[in-house]
């Protein structure tokens, strides 16, 4: 691709992110709206909820912006904590720490039992090998169809 063009676009590029980053805030506006008037019967509850999944998302994002967390994930982690409630939020951090570590070592182990290691003469035109990064979305989802599973199925 021509430089000129790459030089064009990058500003582009960033103006999108920041324009789905928002429409991610807004969102999550919109779930907690929701969340409050569906809970209205209890409006502590969806106050806690709230100010949980606030708290969640705030702290993924400083993770988001020191590059250790994807956009989507803390947008993800955001409006499942909307959904799990603050009483399991506790439970759903937890299993998705669980569900991401299996991940990991799975892709770990995929890497190391998958592909065989390079040939002398291979090793010269060989390049850095990238690092390991783990599809959190999966792991948040499984914990978050987890946790709603486990609160239909404990006694009252």
């Amino acid at each position: 691709m021509c430089p000129i063009f790459g030089w064009f676009l990058r500003p582009w590029g960033m103006m999108l992110q920041a324009l789905i980053l928002i429409l991610g805030v807004c969102l999550f506006a919109i779930v907690a709206y929701y969340d409050i008037r569906t809970l209205a019967g209890n409006p502590i509850a969806g106050l806690y909820t709230l100010a949980a999944s606030a708290a969640l998302f705030i702290a993924t994002f400083l993770l988001f912006w020191r590059g250790l967390l994807g956009g989507g994930d803390v947008k993800l982690i955001g409006a499942t904590g909307l959904l799990v409630g603050y009483h399991d939020l506790f439970e759903f951090l937890f299993v998705m720490s669980v569900s991401g570590g299996l991940i990991a070592v799975a892709i770990r182990a995929r890497d190391r039992l998958g592909a065989r290691g390079p040939t002398l003469a291979s090793l010269e035109h060989q390049k850095r090998p990238a690092l390991l990064t783990v599809p959190y979305g999966a792991a948040i989802a499984a914990a978050g169809i987890v946790s709603l599973l486990l609160q239909n199925f404990r006694p009252d």
